[in-house]
């Protein structure tokens, strides 16, 4: 659909035509949007490979006293030469980062993904270059120095950080900068995970408020730009190696093995809830201890590092320590483990994650929802293997499967959970699952809190965010299924007392102005200083707005609107199907904030 276009004349007391052209110019073509959505997920790719190699630099100074840039997260340190020394490590590194954080860029603060939440539904996609440095810096020093958060959530601010700064640079309206910020993201998560769906997906669920044609494209080619440069640097095997994936299924799913799924999504759904709520809780407590942000941080980060250490006495591990992956690929692997050991990884690592990132860690808490996830799932697995000896529990797959749902359970986002363990696993046997857990999670967790892991920060900073993000259908209905009729069309010499008698015998109407056989302008008695019919000789001329568009009535609201807004106009003026230039006897409506207040009620879906 086409508005009819506004004539010259209308457009004189508005923005004038150098303003609008320039606003034109900002908005790129798709096309050119996807050409700059391919830079980003280079840009993301690189920014990811140069953030691991930061972060085993770190780890390997701290943990093992070697200057080395290359350290496999998926696999056991050897044994530390500082002995429990190790337990300051986490210390030392958070007055770092505190430092870091405090002096360059507060937003680094944290686990990323609210802030990249915010900037897209409260500050127009706007994402400080900065961040993206000292995002980059904090959370390496966090994860290599052994906290426990995980390396998604500074990559994907990283990403989004550089894709709103472009759009900036290049003076883009909103929507493409919230665009190119969500591919930055989508692209940082694809690359450091290996998993292009999983990226496309988080940005469709988490961050972009439309999908359409026009934001959908660009996050495609930047998360398929990122996972092609991260393949090529990375390799092609997946995130995490399943020796069963490979397996065709023994047997279908029987009853037994069923209800343990079922029991693994409701809990799962509670163990969710418990990691937001203690999650929330330590954001908040940390900040109100004695002394200042260094003292609180020391706190926090002495009891990682004897948290860490204790299970490092108990098993030959620092299993809480850092992004804990080498732990999930042993459970993976098949390692025997009891269920009480089990447990308490479960436990230990939601409370140290949740005391490093309330101590002022930066980090993500994607991978501790896996580890979280994996331990629990792994527990239920064997403790069914005890009761039913002769049933089929397989332990890898109830902790691939818990990994899922923590992660469904904790972000909300369903669909990014089990798109991304089915790439970080490539396990086609737990799919079937893997959905029915997943939903059960999501599920008991929203019955017991509305906000996942991500929100929940921006309703306690008093910035909410929709907890149910649909398509606005409001926006595809058609003018004439909500202009008002109720109008009436006066010359432009019309007294201001003569027009008000005109109005006595329809109340409410919206008055359209015509001159010389023209839509001249339109006028809100309500809304403009006007003189009644006392002398003065105040005409429609004098109190006449001109900042109107002209729509057919088959035009949609969508694109009314869009109009509207580039143009910074206020009210739409509809007209019936005419010749090249509308006349006023060719109105047939108008569209005004009435209208469009109105249309949104009636089509909202809560």
């Amino acid at each position: 659909m086409t508005d009819i276009p506004a004539q010259p004349d209308q457009l004189a007391s508005g923005p004038g035509p150098s303003e609008l052209d320039l606003e034109q110019e900002r908005t790129l073509s798709l096309p050119v949007l996807c050409v700059l959505a391919f830079v980003i997920g280079i840009v993301a790719a690189l920014g990811a490979v140069v953030f691991r190699a930061m972060i085993a630099l770190i780890h390997n100074a701290f943990f093992l006293g070697i200057f080395s840039w290359i350290s496999d997260a998926n696999h056991f340190d050897p044994v530390s030469p500082w002995g429990a020394f190790v337990i300051l490590a986490p210390v030392v590194g958070g007055l770092v980062v505190i430092w870091l954080v405090q002096t360059f860029a507060p937003e680094a603060k944290g686990h990323g993904v609210p802030e990249v939440m915010y900037a897209v539904y409260h500050n127009k996609g706007d994402v400080r270059g900065i961040v993206a440095v000292v995002k980059s810096i904090a959370s390496a020093i966090s994860i290599g120095s052994g906290a426990s958060v995980g390396r998604e959530g500074p990559i994907i601010q990283i990403g989004a950080s550089f894709g709103s700064t472009l759009a900036r640079a290049l003076r883009l309206p909103s929507w493409q900068k919230i665009t190119l910020l969500s591919a930055g993201a989508g692209a940082g998560i694809a690359a450091t995970f290996n998993t292009p769906l999983g990226g496309v997906m988080f940005a469709v669920e988490l961050l972009l408020p439309e999908v359409s044609n026009r934001t959908f494209l660009p996050v495609v080619v930047a998360t398929a730009t990122a996972t092609s440069i991260g393949r090529a640097v990375f390799g092609l095997d997946p995130a995490f190696f399943v020796p069963e994936a490979a397996l065709p299924p023994s047997s279908p799913v029987d009853a037994i093995e069923l209800t343990g799924f079922v029991l693994l999504g409701v809990c799962a759904g509670f163990a969710s809830w418990a990691f937001i709520k203690v999650l929330a809780f330590c954001e908040d407590y940390f900040p109100k201890l004695p002394g200042n942000a260094y003292t609180q941080n020391v706190i926090g980060m002495l009891l990682i590092g004897l948290l860490a250490y204790g299970f490092y006495l108990a098993t030959g591990h620092l299993h809480t320590a850092g992004v804990g992956y080498a732990t999930i690929q042993s459970i993976l692997d098949g390692t025997p483990s009891t269920v009480l050991l089990l447990a308490a990884l479960c436990v230990g690592k939601l409370l140290a994650t949740t005391i490093s990132l309330g101590a002022g860690a930066s980090g993500g808490v994607f991978s501790p929802s896996l580890f979280i996830g994996a331990t629990l799932g792994a527990g239920l697995g064997t403790l069914g293997q005890i009761i039913f000896p002769n049933a089929t529990f397989s332990v890898i797959e109830y902790a691939v499967v818990g990994m899922g749902a923590l992660v469904g359970g904790a972000t909300g986002a369903s669909m990014t959970a089990i798109v991304m363990i089915f790439e970080m696993t490539r396990d086609y046997n737990v799919i079937v699952p893997l959905v029915l857990t997943v939903a059960l999670a999501v599920g008991i967790r929203r019955a017991l809190v509305t906000e996942n892991i991500y929100t929940i920060k921006l309703r306690n900073r008093g910035r909410p965010i929709p907890t149910i993000r649909h398509t606005n259908m409001y926006l595809v209905q058609q003018a004439r299924d909500l202009m008002s009729q109720n109008f009436i069309v006066l010359p432009i010499d019309t007294p201001v007392g003569e027009a008000l008698k005109e109005l006595s015998a329809k109340p409410g109407a919206h008055v359209v102005v015509a001159d010389d056989g023209r839509i001249a302008g339109f006028v809100r008695f309500a809304a403009v200083p006007y003189a009644p019919a006392d002398g003065t000789g105040q005409t429609l001329r004098d109190i006449a707005r001109d900042d109107f568009v002209i729509t057919p009535e088959t035009g949609i609201l969508n694109a009314i609107i869009s109009r509207m807004s580039r143009r910074a106009r206020t009210f739409a003026i509809v007209v019936k199907p005419a010749g090249a230039v509308p006349r006023p006897d060719d109105v047939v409506g108008v569209i005004d904030s009435p209208e469009i207040a109105a249309a949104v009620v009636r089509n909202h879906y809560a």
